[in-house]
């Protein structure tokens, strides 16, 4: 596919996703420039389905993917991928301000409850007396929903490109001549889903950056025989200083929260993020931890004020921004993906995200 309407760069959730949705009415041709798609971000997250993570900003794309991963059509998969979890921010007598700003910002949009976090986790330390509730949340199958997206994508005629980097682009009287390792490819639009090579695409199609910024966010597997159960819920700090949840029987998956900016790069675990990591997850339980079994890091990629970044650059026409998903793009990855494509073929939006504001998202914010 030497001609196609449109070049996907990046082969992660984003790209994979959107380019699912647009590949039924146009030809699409998607560029990975790693060896398998979803190698860097997607490969790495700690996924879960959470109505209040990322923002109020993110929150509709969130819920409005809800009810797609829970029950999707079954002709993109025939199981959910969603599996119960529940989260409990937690918090001290210092954190009672996050959580009443918390209770305020997500009151009437997401069910949250008000607990004593002592009787829903054992073990946890008496300083830990404030607890929210937030019943709704699942575990996501990363792998099944990547895979899913991209069988789509394939079964919609899309064409994958692996070991393929976007060298050079240039913009020709309303299409474009993209250089790749494997050759020159003429298209009508490009779509920018590199995560945190967006701003580097951009640079290299002659599109002004717009601030993507890569954070690393380090995460270790414990062993910890003491932990009560393999059903207890995702543990959120009310400070935004770490979270953990099990992963399966005597084990958990633990962040320290990190936000490190880094260059875009095969992101590799810190020992003072991991040291970090463990010292505070056991002033919160008193679960003892036998082994640090695993440890790995990604980049989450952030815009200037922290939404993602949807829409046409303002200032070349041909260029689209599928960016600045943070830690949420997984999530958000059906909706967001149909929100997208609406934009890009215009008219109006499906019902799933008709009520969804794209304009938020739009990145003439930053021009």
């Amino acid at each position: 596919m030497n001609r196609p309407d449109i070049v996907i760069v990046g082969g992660g959730i984003a790209g994979a996703s959107l380019g699912a949705v647009l590949a039924a009415r146009a030809r699409v041709l998607l560029l990975e420039m790693e060896a398998s798609a979803g190698y860097h971000a997607t490969g790495r997250a700690v996924s879960f389905w959470e109505e209040t993570y990322g923002g109020l900003a993110v929150q509709p794309l969130t819920t409005a993917s809800g009810p797609m991963l829970a029950a999707p059509d079954p002709e993109f998969s025939e199981a959910s991928f969603l599996s119960p979890r529940r989260t409990l921010h937690v918090g001290r007598a210092g954190d009672a301000m996050a959580r009443d700003r918390l209770m305020a910002e997500f009151g009437g949009k997401v069910v949250l409850r008000a607990v004593d976090p002592a009787v829903l986790v054992p073990g946890l330390r008496p300083d830990w007396t404030l607890g929210v509730l937030e019943p709704g949340v699942c575990d996501i199958d990363v792998a099944a929903l990547h895979a899913a997206w991209l069988r789509q994508f394939r079964r919609h005629g899309g064409e994958v490109r692996l070991g393929t980097a976007l060298r050079r682009a240039e913009a020709r009287g309303g299409s474009w001549r993209v250089e790749t390792d494997q050759g020159a490819i003429d298209c009508g639009l490009i779509v920018n889903a590199a995560g945190a090579w967006a701003d580097d695409v951009a640079k290299t199609c002659g599109v002004a950056p717009i601030g993507i910024t890569p954070l690393r966010r380090t995460v270790v597997q414990l062993r910890v025989p003491a932990m009560p159960s393999a059903d207890l819920p995702l543990v959120m700090d009310l400070g935004s200083q770490f979270y953990f949840k099990p992963e399966g029987e005597a084990r958990v998956w633990l962040t320290p929260h990190d936000e490190e900016p880094s260059v875009p790069c095969d992101a590799a675990p810190e020992e003072l993020a991991v040291a970090q990591a463990i010292a505070r997850f056991q002033a919160v339980v008193d679960w003892p931890v036998e082994a640090v079994e695993r440890k790995w890091a990604g980049l989450r990629s952030f815009s200037r004020d922290r939404a993602p970044v949807y829409g046409f650059d303002p200032a070349v026409p041909g260029f689209f921004w599928f960016a600045g998903q943070g830690g949420f793009g997984i999530q958000t990855s059906p909706a967001a993906a149909i929100l997208a494509a609406g934009m890009i073929g215009g008219g109006a939006f499906p019902k799933a995200v008709a009520s969804i504001d794209a304009a938020v998202y739009s990145p003439s914010r930053f021009r």
